[in-house]
């Protein structure tokens, strides 16, 4: 079905506060809207093909260092970020300390300049849309927020944007987008992007006289791909989810079956560094295994490559040519290449491939026994065939030299949902010593707690696998986290925390200060399930607002909040001020002594933690519990289509 462009000219809100100084939902005037995708450069649509390889045959090279596409678009997008972060800090009170002239000052030395990332954790829907808020909100393209002490200005800053399984889909859905706003993917019409009121079960609205066809909705994907099964390759349920996901995700005819993940790099906005470079994460799975473990292999899909730092396999392919055969790091000459696995929403699918934790889940559930014993024999078929997880065969790490023997002897990658380490935040492509990433802006939809809400679980984890030194760590470095009890019992999970704040402190090598942002209920209850499927347009506007206030500590308006703007930009310069032996102004040492997290542990269990909607007389349209309705009815129908499509 034909999926149209954004209707500029549709009369839209503008951002505006309530009496308190929330967000309310705004709607940018001012961008083009929704133009020309990546590229659908894909030569069969969803289905791989034989192509000439290009004289240089694709190669596997050595994670040691950055790759030569990376380390030249670098050059560009650093050199881009100087003026917006001018920009973002001529409207930040910096007190007596002039911002913008010691950027100037440091100009000429650009790795001086602060190197900017943002994480998006997973969280299905959630993720989505309170990432989406802080996206909005750190977006100087958005109504407003480049006013006295708002963030606008900080997306344009940023060198770096990551996401995982939900936080992926909608890193993916802004790039595959032509890096539109989230005003725009918001805007109410039929037939356009985030119409998260149309289940992903059910399928698109259309046109025709019926309001939707599931019937030919199941056919098509079921069609698509089948032509990739016809090819020889192997599929999995990630093929299908993947190919649904892009329809409510990728602003094109059928969801854009021909755009792959590689055609970002392709496009011009991009080679000319004006945005942050996109890093998808997911998690490499053993074959046999239901589980994934903390030494788990966590890859990273960038525009140019997949691949892993992890010792485990230590290289990257290039993601253009996926799917040819590798032998011993590259594709041998009397083979022919492959294009078009990297299929867009085959990467969105593989960064949030939770099927088989449906069958974990299972007897936890209220769910009648006989519909369990039904779906549990469904869900385990599938597990057993290897098909609730993304399969990448051939093995581009085939008889790779510096993969470990299990990865250079296996015919396939079996990979999942980039959080089922427990690394729900994508932390681990920004902690690379060789991206020198001197500050994250990580911002947490994490269902941690019974009732979904997040409790420094995701940060716990990172810095638990950062003290292996001698093993998956692989050299990265993590500022100290306390337990997740410290989180709670302390208040950490409720407000912005700064980890890090002290690099001296720090005597494992170079690490970022981390920006703690977690969810929290500021106008609204945004606690809904992970597997929660249907978001009615007002729910979606209400959680996407609820996100902006997170970020921003509801426009500074949160008791004692006033100098959050400041702060964060103090945050900002801080790895700077230690390279260009900067004495830390008055300014930012107080908001250090406000928002660092100063040591003090209490790791008693804590009492049941239900925050209430911070803003009195605001609109609360969440849920305060952890039901998970949508969870089953997506296993089930998934996992019907699946086996019949067997």
């Amino acid at each position: 079905m034909k999926l149209t462009a954004v209707a500029t000219s549709t009369a839209l809100l503008c951002l505006g506060l309530v009496p308190g100084g929330i967000a309310v939902p705004t709607f940018d005037f001012t961008s083009t809207g929704i133009s020309q995708r990546a590229l659908p450069n894909a030569p069969d649509g969803y289905t791989p093909s034989n192509v000439t390889c290009p004289v240089s045959r694709p190669t596997i090279r050595s994670a040691s260092s950055l790759s030569h596409n990376e380390t030249s678009w670098l050059d560009t997008r650093r050199k881009q970020t100087l003026q917006p972060m001018k920009d973002f800090f001529s409207h930040i009170n910096m007190s007596s300390f002039d911002a913008v002239s010691y950027l100037t000052n440091h100009t000429s030395k650009i790795s001086n300049i602060p190197n900017i990332g943002i994480a998006v954790s997973g969280g299905g829907y959630r993720a989505l849309t309170n990432g989406a808020g802080a996206i909005k909100a750190f977006d100087s393209r958005t109504q407003n927020s480049n006013q006295t002490s708002q963030l606008g200005g900080l997306l344009q800053s940023a060198t770096y944007l990551s996401g995982l399984s939900g936080g992926g889909w909608l890193v993916g859905s802004v790039y595959l987008n032509n890096f539109t706003t989230i005003s725009n993917l918001q805007t109410y019409k039929d037939g356009e992007v985030w119409q998260f009121q149309n289940s992903i079960i059910k399928g698109p609205k259309t046109n025709g006289l019926q309001a939707w066809d599931t019937a030919e909705y199941y056919h098509d994907l079921a069609k698509v791909v089948s032509g990739k099964r016809d090819a020889g390759f192997n599929i999995s349920f990630t093929d299908y989810w993947g190919r649904a996901l892009s329809y409510q995700l990728i602003n094109a005819t059928d969801g854009g079956p021909s755009y792959t993940w590689s055609s970002i790099a392709l496009t011009q906005d991009f080679q000319d560094g004006k945005m942050p470079l996109p890093l998808l994460v997911a998690d490499g799975r053993n074959p046999g295994e239901t589980l994934v473990g903390s030494n788990s292999t966590v890859y990273e899909f960038n525009p140019w490559e997949f691949g892993s730092f992890d010792p485990s396999i230590y290289g990257f392919a290039p993601l253009e040519y996926l799917g040819s055969y590798f032998s011993n790091g590259a594709v041998p000459s009397n083979t022919t290449c492959v294009r078009g696995f990297d299929n867009a929403g085959f990467v969105l699918g593989t960064s949030s491939s939770l099927f088989n934790q449906f069958i974990l889940q299972l007897n936890t559930t209220s769910i009648p026994s006989t519909l369990k014993k039904i779906l549990a024999s469904i869900l385990e078929d599938l597990g057993d065939r290897n098909d609730d997880i993304a399969i990448y065969s051939p093995n581009p790490f085939y008889g790779y030299h510096n993969a470990t023997v299990a990865y250079e002897t296996t015919p396939d990658l079996n990979v999942v949902d980039g959080g089922e380490d427990k690394q729900n935040l994508p932390l681990h492509p920004l902690i690379q010593p060789s991206r020198h990433v001197d500050i994250i802006f990580a911002v947490d939809s994490s269902a941690s707690t019974t009732n979904n809400w997040p409790n420094g679980s995701p940060l716990v984890a990172t810095y638990e696998r950062s003290l292996n030194t001698t093993g998956i760590g692989n050299g990265t470095s993590f500022p100290s986290i306390p337990d997740k009890n410290t989180f709670i019992n302390l208040g950490l999970n409720t407000r912005p925390t700064f980890f890090g704040c002290n690099s001296s402190n720090i005597t494992s090598g170079h690490a970022p200060l981390v920006v703690y942002l977690p969810n929290y209920p500021y106008t609204t209850y945004s606690n809904t399930s992970t597997f929660k499927m249907t978001y009615d347009i007002s729910e979606r506007d209400d959680m996407i607002t609820n996100g902006y206030n997170v970020v921003t500590m509801g426009n500074s308006s949160r008791n004692n909040s006033s100098d959050w703007p400041t702060c964060a930009g103090c945050a900002i310069l801080s790895r700077s001020f230690d390279r260009t032996n900067t004495q830390v102004p008055a300014v930012c040492t107080q908001c250090f002594e406000k928002y660092c997290w100063d040591g003090t542990r209490n790791s008693t269990t804590p009492a049941g933690y239900e925050p209430e909607v911070l803003m009195v007389g605001t609109k609360s349209a969440g849920v305060r519990d952890s039901t998970v309705p949508g969870m089953f009815s997506l296993g089930v129908s998934f996992a019907v289509l699946c086996f019949w499509l067997a």
